[in-house]
């Protein structure tokens, strides 16, 4: 993927990763869309990133995506990347029995990029050079038992990406996965945004766009600090990093 000349859309881009991805891709001269369902938070992101467009959309809903697809297409018809990012993180206490919970993170995290997907694909397919990028975790490949859902949905994503891959062989589109470690954002509560053992934004951002950057071929961009669990079944510390993990 080049990370020059591109017109960009990235969901959940009015905060934590998205917000900064959308900054990043503008600031190397591509045109940028983001949505998310807060409207003062994707106000702020246009106000402070003249050029950066923003588009209400709540991905959990079937109809809107649809809708939002035609309308982004018609308004954007150079539209080449899609970055499949917006998720939500909550802890869950499976003896309770109740199911809400995951109910809504497999419709924001799992079916949301898969319709998103869905939905602009035969556009993307139709441009010249695209891209498909999904935004996985560490935990899709060592869990944390306190947010099973999350964990499992992107467990899903990292499978569905690599099949979509596959798909999508010998076409136009690239499709890559990035994998985020556990990073200084809101996503599961306002004092992860501050936590020492996570991994500052900016620094999970500025090594992204240097792997994008570096390994334009790349299937997956695993900055340093998420191999810890990216790789610990490779290695042979699967039962022993997943104890530390959740000790």
């Amino acid at each position: 993927m080049d990370i020059t000349g591109n017109t960009i859309l990235i969901t959940g881009g009015g905060s934590g990763i998205g917000r900064a991805l959308a900054e990043a891709f503008h600031a190397r001269g591509n045109d940028v869309i983001i949505t998310g369902r807060n409207r003062e938070r994707l106000r702020e992101v246009e106000e402070a990133n003249p050029g950066i467009r923003a588009y209400e959309l709540d991905v959990d809903d079937p109809a809107a995506i649809s809708a939002f697809a035609e309308r982004v297409v018609e308004d954007f018809g150079s539209l080449n990347v899609l970055i499949n990012n917006a998720g939500i993180m909550r802890a869950e206490v499976l003896s309770d029995g109740g199911t809400e919970t995951a109910e809504a993170t497999i419709a924001t995290n799992l079916l949301g990029p898969i319709r998103l997907t869905a939905a602009l694909l035969p556009h993307l397919l139709a441009q010249p050079k695209a891209a498909l990028l999904t935004v996985s975790s560490g935990l899709a490949f060592l869990p944390r038992a306190v947010a099973p859902t999350y964990c499992a949905t992107k467990a899903a994503i990292h499978s569905y990406t690599q099949s979509l891959r596959v798909h999508l062989r010998g076409t136009p589109v690239e499709v890559i996965e990035l994998v985020p470690p556990y990073v200084q954002t809101e996503l599961m509560s306002t004092q992860q945004a501050t936590d020492p053992n996570a991994m500052p934004l900016a620094d999970y951002i500025s090594e992204t766009m240097a792997l994008l950057e570096a390994n334009p071929d790349a299937d997956e961009i695993l900055v340093k600090r998420v191999h810890f669990q990216r790789y610990a079944e490779r290695e042979g510390r699967y039962q022993e990093s997943f104890a530390r993990v959740n000790g």
